[in-house]
């Protein structure tokens, strides 16, 4: 029986995907589970229609995430924090402080979108940070942290 899949199913595929099950597995367990759908020739066009929609709307994001990203390329920003005499920061400077820096520049990121080259920035010094902006668009950010 062919099936499209209404969600990821391990080792089976991904969503909207049209695989080829035996019935009892989808009759009894994939489409209950609202996994799965059966794959009609009216449910075959809906499927090609919502996928082209899907990739005009993420063209015209990651479009916008290109363009933040060429607005964002020489942006350096700096954060102080208390440190030591050797440079060692009392705690550490987190994706969330890196985010809230950003948007006092006046992007709009968040934190889950830092990416730190190790867990936690801890010494003073300079260090280069990306923002991921779409699954393929990256932006690398200068930081700075001095000692307050």
């Amino acid at each position: 029986m062919e099936i499209i899949l209404i969600q990821d199913v391990e080792k089976l595929g991904q969503k909207d995907e049209i695989v080829t099950v035996k019935d009892g597995y989808a009759r009894n367990y994939l489409i209950p589970q609202k996994m799965a759908v059966i794959a009609t020739s009216s449910a075959k066009k809906v499927l090609a229609e919502n996928k082209r929609q899907r990739a005009h709307k993420e063209a015209k994001i990651k479009q916008d995430a290109e363009k933040l990203a060429g607005r964002m390329t020489n942006l350096k920003i700096t954060i102080g924090a208390k440190a030591s005499q050797t440079g060692k920061i009392f705690g550490s400077v987190t994706p969330l402080m890196i985010a809230e820096a950003i948007q006092k520049s006046g992007y709009d990121v968040e934190r889950k979108q830092i990416v730190v080259a190790d867990d936690h920035i801890k010494e003073v010094g300079s260090y280069s940070v990306k923002v991921k902006l779409h699954k393929d668009v990256f932006v690398d950010v200068d930081l700075d942290v001095v000692a307050e």
